[in-house]
């Protein structure tokens, strides 16, 4: 592989993260979780717990952010992400995060964060006493962390896609305007991109209550499954319905492996010749089968809370060390290393 700019990498590396406002559901899996497990044998991966970036519309809930650190974790554990060849981050433990976010917000044009698409809709969608300076701020924040471990390649889901592009256009910019010190990042997007809402909703999101958790136990799948919102011009199980567009064939696409079943409840819901109900169980049995061992494994993490610690603590540890290289790389190409030496 090649070497990335200004550093003697010889690997290639992933930066990518999840803000803890909550445990992480099917739709952080298919859009993410699944693509981290894939690479984490081939890249030098840094999964980073974004609670700066939590703060930014949760600042009122600091418990909600000190537990979700824990339950992220844990999450990431469950589903097979290994400390051992990835550092778990968090982000508020390297200050080097905050530091080269303020640095790079000085090349950065207003103008550019305005035009985030992602970034609008966001604010559009928060209440307006909670519109802050630091939530407005917060693509700032995903650039230094994509650029601080200096990655190659970001994994996330499509709605971040915009942040991707942005550190792409801020590193070509500070390599320019200062020194070769930034490699531009690549952006991958999962194999869905956008899982929908157990309500219909365009998106899952945990204010809506409209996930299906990694942690839900199996009587839980089964009741948000069973009130899934399907073809609402469906009325009888006799009744033509639509595929597209249902959130129930998205997750039997997602998420069950028997490939026959689907396409057979697919034709048969399109001649109105199945209900819902019979399709919705296959899929209660096709998430659980999915599910199970992700919370075999959670429950013995949860016991053994010194392994979460662990993790954490090495991965920052090993973060760090990178972070502390990079910023050196800053401050010199940006002259602001030393003002003493200007005087000798």
């Amino acid at each position: 592989m090649t070497e990335s700019v200004g550093s003697g990498i010889t690997i290639k590396r992933i930066l990518t993260g999840i803000r803890p406002t909550g445990a992480l559901h099917l739709g952080h899996y298919v859009g993410a979780l699944e693509n981290w497990l894939r690479l984490q044998d081939q890249y030098e991966c840094f999964f980073l717990i974004a609670d700066y970036q939590a703060l930014g519309d949760h600042f009122h809930e600091i418990d909600l952010i000190r537990e979700s650190v824990r339950e992220v974790t844990l999450d990431w554990l469950a589903v097979g992400l290994d400390p051992d060849r990835s550092a778990f981050v968090i982000q508020s433990y390297v200050p080097e995060h905050a530091e080269l976010t303020m640095l790079l917000s000085f090349i950065t044009p207003l103008g550019m964060l305005e035009r985030n698409p992602t970034l609008k809709s966001e604010l559009d969608a928060l209440p307006v006493e909670r519109r802050s300076v630091g939530f407005f701020n917060y693509p700032m924040s995903q650039v230094a962390d994509i650029l601080l471990p200096k990655a190659h390649l970001v994994p996330v889901g499509d709605d971040q896609a915009p942040h991707v592009e942005m550190t792409r256009e801020i590193a070509r910019k500070f390599n320019r305007m200062f020194a070769e010190v930034f490699p531009e990042p690549d952006t991958l997007i999962g194999r869905i991109p956008r899982l929908r809402g157990t309500d219909g909703s365009a998106k899952m999101s945990k204010s809506k209550g409209n996930v299906i958790a990694l942690s839900d136990d199996a009587d839980t799948v089964k009741r948000k499954v069973m009130s899934m919102y399907t073809d609402p011009t469906r009325l009888r199980a006799s009744d033509p319905g639509h595929v597209e567009g249902n959130p129930l064939f998205e997750y039997h696409d997602a998420f069950n492996q028997d490939t026959a079943q689907v396409a057979d409840f697919k034709a048969r819901y399109v001649a109105g010749k199945v209900g819902d109900v019979e399709v919705k169980k296959a899929l209660v049995e096709a998430l659980n089968r999915f599910l199970a061992p992700i919370r075999t494994r959670r429950d013995e993490y949860a016991a053994k809370p010194q392994l979460v610690e662990d993790a954490l603590m090495e991965g920052t540890r090993r973060t760090r060390k990178i972070a502390a290289e990079t910023m050196r790389e800053v401050r010199a190409a940006m002259r602001i290393d030393s003002y003493t030496t200007v005087w000798e």
